[in-house]
């Protein structure tokens, strides 16, 4: 009796452990008011800092959202800029509560560096950019180049997959930052830059006369680009995966910038899944730990998926990224979030 009475209260202590962790994060955010986020040192579109310091950018918007929900106000973020290999240090180690910075989701570094991925908010793909100078049409042209190429990133490995694979060789040429391999780059120390399509848009747009670069054809992965957390947190987790499944969502049901806290501050209208979405009907927000307007704030002010696509990254914008695979399910792509509800 006595060993099962300490089994029981083992478990219980377990237990009330394992519901102290979930709200740490969340708790320690709202303490500080400020979300720390963890972001790149600088990706044009993605998250750098403008003329006046203020950091812009796809991935800074997703970071603006998340605080917007949890603290009220999408402009309470620290940025903490990372490089590739430092990143993952930075948020385990506590610098950062969250981590939006163009980073795939894998096997190890869901498992072996403990981290927790939101739902992917970017698909890409690992791709090749040379001179127009060099007359090169094709990856399969690249045999013998010097390659820029950052450390700490899926880059690395696929790039050697891909040159060994088709029988090929190359130099590397590492490089820690973003604004290093294009100092690299335009220095001529290496022939190639490498890394996601996304990255070689922005780092392409910051030529004078961008034509004279060229983004050749390959694709040589799978990059599902997406925001991640530590382990053993999980309502940190889940309010960051619904943050961006709501951003998602919102897109498709037509909740935008300029409507989101005007249907939050009615009654609830006729269709459901908006009426969950913007708080009027359900009890959404108290499930995560948050208030009922958690996903109209988030909304309201930085847009939903597609205004964050457009004004950061989109066609209009001189990274020209069309929305290919990141347009919604039921127009093209396979843009899909798990629905409120």
């Amino acid at each position: 009796m006595k060993l099962i009475n300490k089994v029981l209260t083992g478990m219980a202590l377990t237990a009330m452990t394992a519901t102290a962790a979930q709200a740490s994060t969340l708790e320690d955010v709202r303490a500080a008011g400020e979300l720390k986020c963890v972001v790149t040192t600088g990706l044009a579109g993605f998250a750098a800092p403008d003329a006046n310091g203020r950091w812009e950018g796809f991935d800074a918007d997703f970071c603006r959202a998340v605080a917007a929900a949890v603290l009220g106000d999408g402009d309470k973020v620290k940025f903490v800029p990372s490089t590739g290999k430092t990143r993952f240090t930075m948020l385990n180690s506590g610098e950062g509560d969250i981590l939006f910075r163009n980073t795939t989701e894998t096997l190890s570094r869901d498992v072996d560096l403990k981290l927790s991925f939101l739902p992917v908010n970017f698909y890409d793909g690992q791709g090749f950019m040379v001179p127009a100078s060099l007359g090169v049409n094709s990856a399969l042209d690249l045999d013998g180049a010097s390659v820029c190429i950052q450390t700490g990133t899926t880059t690395e490995l696929n790039l050697a997959d891909y040159f060994r694979a088709n029988g090929m060789s190359y130099e590397p040429v590492p490089i820690e930052t973003n604004e290093e391999g294009f100092t690299n780059y335009v220095a001529g120390r290496c022939d190639v830059y490498t890394t996601d399509a996304s990255g070689l848009a922005s780092t392409r747009a910051k030529f004078d006369d961008p034509t004279q670069h060229v983004v050749l054809p390959e694709i040589i992965s799978k990059e599902p680009l997406g925001g991640a957390v530590r382990h053993g947190d999980d309502q940190w987790h889940d309010i960051g995966k619904w943050v961006v499944n709501a951003l998602i969502n919102a897109e498709e049901m037509g909740v935008n910038q300029k409507n989101a806290m005007n249907l939050a501050a009615n009654a609830p209208g006729n269709n459901p899944g908006i009426n969950r979405l913007v708080g009027t009907e359900g009890s959404m927000g108290a499930m995560l730990g948050l208030d009922a307007k958690w996903a109209a704030r988030a909304i309201a002010q930085g847009g939903n998926y597609g205004e964050i696509y457009e004004r950061n990254v989109g066609p209009n914008t001189p990274l020209e990224i069309g929305r290919g695979l990141n347009n919604l399910w039921n127009n093209g792509g396979v843009l899909y979030a798990a629905p409120i509800r």
